[in-house]
């Protein structure tokens, strides 16, 4: 892998992997010259950048469509606690830029109910349509309730299907329990046949049946790949042959594009029935009570604790995005 060290790329929330090298957004940076897409080779080297025609807010992460468009997430939303203005947006976005095209097209949305949301991960179904994933309220799944429109003001109506529920993992990272339950990006395999949702700490793979996303990662069981000890994980995208995850942190300075192979999927009941022989399970610490905990129940048991602990949990969030106050423009996208 490569690092990052452009001056004019930094706290890179969105990534795609390419055939010759990577795409990067870059979020709410208060560099607003630095708001871009940007294209790297493969030595992370910067070699062309394309500018929103507005003001892009907050872009988070980033897509790829099977014909190659770009979709930029434009739809990050911090609370004053987590590092906002104060001012919550009425719209959500999602920019679209196709293959050879020098200019993205802004397609805006709002959640069912009026309520903001912060929001970081963006997947695309099997026939292209949008699926965001909410880091505040935690995993709050949603596709557009209709075709989407460019360049309009109102938006298209977003509607929820289902909850994404990360798990008590373990896993070491900056923000400890906290980092285990931010959902921070998203990517669904070239293929189409697997997705991947990531936190702070962990990769959860999901099999995709029929295109449907949404479905997977609402219902399905994952498969936990950790990401350990990435300063501010934020960014994952599926390599060119679908093989491997790549990852990249936000932070305000050279970022290390990392790579993991995905956990196994475990053998399919045919193979053992045929009387393949099946490997036994790693040797290793056994389950415990935690890893069948959801955040929300680890949140529970540590307000039970006491105030010490609840004052914990604030302190870190307001740490996520401490180096972000300044950085909220005012003006929807």
């Amino acid at each position: 892998m490569c690092t990052i060290s452009d001056p004019q790329v930094t706290e890179v929330s969105g990534l795609v992997a390419t055939d010759d090298g990577y795409v990067v957004v870059n979020d709410s940076n208060i560099e607003r010259s630095r708001v871009k897409i940007m294209f790297l080779d493969g030595r992370c080297k910067l070699t062309r950048s394309v500018s929103y025609p507005s003001n892009a807010l907050d872009p988070e992460d980033l897509a790829v469509a099977g014909d190659g468009t770009l979709w930029v997430a434009d739809i990050g939303d911090n609370t004053t606690a987590t590092g906002g203005s104060g001012t919550r947006r009425s719209t959500v976005a999602l920019w679209s830029l196709a293959p050879r095209a020098a200019t993205p097209v802004v397609h805006r949305l709002v959640y069912p109910d009026g309520k903001p949301r912060d929001a970081e991960a963006l997947l695309l179904n099997g026939d292209g349509t949008p699926v965001i994933v909410t880091k505040d309220p935690v995993g709050e799944v949603y596709v557009p309730d209709g075709p989407l429109a460019p360049d309009n003001t109102n938006g298209v109506q977003l509607r929820r299907v289902g909850l994404f529920k990360p798990r008590a993992t373990g896993t070491a990272n900056p923000y400890g329990i906290l980092g285990t339950g931010v959902v921070t990006g998203g990517a669904v395999s070239p293929d189409g046949r697997r997705a991947v949702v990531r936190t702070m700490s962990d990769a959860y793979e999901f099999d995709v049946t029929g295109g449907d996303v949404a479905a997977a990662i609402t219902s399905g069981t994952p498969r936990i790949t950790a990401l350990p000890n990435e300063p501010q994980g934020e960014a994952i995208a599926y390599t060119p042959d679908g093989t491997s995850f790549v990852t990249a942190s936000d932070q305000p300075k050279a970022s290390t594009i990392l790579r993991y192979t995905p956990v196994a999927a475990p053998p399919t009941p045919s193979a053992a029935s045929s009387g393949a022989p099946v490997a036994a399970p790693a040797p290793g610490r056994s389950r415990s009570f935690l890893d069948g905990l959801s955040l929300r129940d680890v949140t529970w048991i540590v307000a039970g604790i006491g105030g010490f602990g609840v004052l914990m949990i604030v302190v870190g969030v307001v740490g996520v995005r401490r180096s972000r106050a300044a950085r909220r423009a005012t003006i929807a996208p």
